[in-house]
């Protein structure tokens, strides 16, 4: 099986895309929380893991963390989005 490499939309076009990311609780993982991508219809785009995210951005405060959070995700918003 011949894997393909993830593509993200530029960052201009998920920003006009995403209108909301929220931190909600993992239903199959009641201990894990993910971050949750909305568009403007309120539809669910994409998700991604709380913990992972936050290691990938690395410390700061939580005004900083919470920007590098939402930099991050509107960096990394799969194409696939745009055939929901």
């Amino acid at each position: 099986m011949v894997e393909s490499e993830t593509k993200f939309l530029p960052f201009q076009e998920a920003t006009k895309l995403v209108a909301a990311i929220q931190e909600e609780e993992n239903i199959h993982d009641q201990d894990r929380r993910i971050l949750t991508v909305y568009n403007h219809d309120d539809r669910e785009l994409c998700w991604f893991d709380f913990e992972e995210v936050l290691q990938e951005i690395g410390p700061g405060d939580k005004q900083q963390q919470q920007d590098a959070v939402q930099n991050y995700i509107l960096h990394h918003i799969p194409d696939w989005v745009l055939d929901l």
